[in-house]
């Protein structure tokens, strides 16, 4: 048996034992043993066949499975949690939405799968090379409602996108900015933290265009950290862009050509117009295996 084939079975049998192990705690270990590696040449091994590190694999198929229990049997979403191993009940409703759009107990309710920012059949799609996505440049649109809500955010100087906001207000630990570090702690979020571009009525004289923050409750009285600022938001639409899940080796491209593609949308076409007074424009954090997302809000065209 050559290696390239002896190689593509170890890969089948890690992907075999991981989905008949979703709802019992998984090691790298225990995957890489299934296959007769070691962990770092299993690893290597599976992220060069399926794209996805095991770990990402891993959570992508317990959100998915979770997805069609819910669907399927209706089970209460905290026993969704216990049954894939989520951290907590939060932490599950979190990562599904986080991943499909959509919070759990709403998707479970509708009658056909609308909502997910990522279609079911799309995740479950074979490889595809990155250059491939890069090039296709296929993005998915969505239009989702927001409440009334509070915006929690530290403003920037005079940084106009991401690169600027960080040399000003430095790196962070999670490899972002120390402000989104400190708006991951933040309980009361309805949302992830999100990059934004705030529009002139929300930007006061000296600040700069970019800055990170994170939509909490209206009714929000919690702390404010030092040297953050509050706004209100009022209730709007926001059209929602996805583009193609991409390797991480090649974001910078992956993310050029979205933002490109999404200079080119024209939501008149469909009886819409931005409406950027209502709230900024905001970009959620890069994660490869979702693709890059924004969000612009907008309202009905008289």
């Amino acid at each position: 048996m050559n290696t390239v084939n002896s190689e593509s079975i170890a890969v089948k049998k890690m992907q075999t034992y991981i989905q008949k192990h979703l709802q019992v705690p998984l090691t790298a270990g225990d995957v890489a043993k299934a296959a007769g590696y070691s962990q770092y040449h299993a690893a290597r091994l599976f992220k060069k066949e399926v794209g996805l590190s095991p770990f990402e694999y891993i959570r992508r198929e317990r959100l998915l499975a979770s997805a069609y229990a819910l669907r399927k049997h209706k089970p209460k979403v905290f026993d969704i949690a216990l049954d894939y191993v989520f951290d907590s009940h939060e932490g599950s409703t979190r990562s599904f939405s986080n991943a499909f759009g959509i919070a759990p107990k709403k998707y479970a309710d509708y009658p056909i799968p609308n909502g997910w920012l990522i279609p079911y059949h799309y995740l479950n799609r074979q490889k595809t090379k990155t250059e491939e996505l890069i090039m296709n440049n296929v993005i998915f649109t969505q239009i989702v409602e927001r409440p009334a809500r509070k915006l929690i955010l530290r403003r920037s100087k005079t940084a106009a996108h991401y690169d600027e906001y960080v040399d000003e207000v430095e790196c962070g630990a999670k490899n972002a900015s120390i402000p989104w570090d400190i708006l991951c702690e933040i309980k009361e979020a309805l949302y992830e933290p999100v990059g934004l571009w705030l529009p002139e009525n929300m930007r006061p004289k000296g600040t700069g265009i970019y800055a990170h923050g994170v939509e909490v409750p209206l009714d929000y009285s919690g702390q404010i950290p030092e040297e953050f600022d509050v706004i209100e938001l009022p209730p709007c639409k926001l059209l929602v862009f996805q583009g193609e899940p991409y390797d991480d080796e090649y974001y910078e491209n992956a993310i050029g050509a979205c933002m490109g593609q999404i200079k080119k949308f024209n939501p008149e076409v469909y009886g819409y117009q931005y409406a950027d007074e209502l709230a900024p424009k905001m970009q959620l954090g890069p994660q490869g295996w979702r693709g890059y997302i924004e969000m612009r809000p907008i309202q009905e065209m008289k």
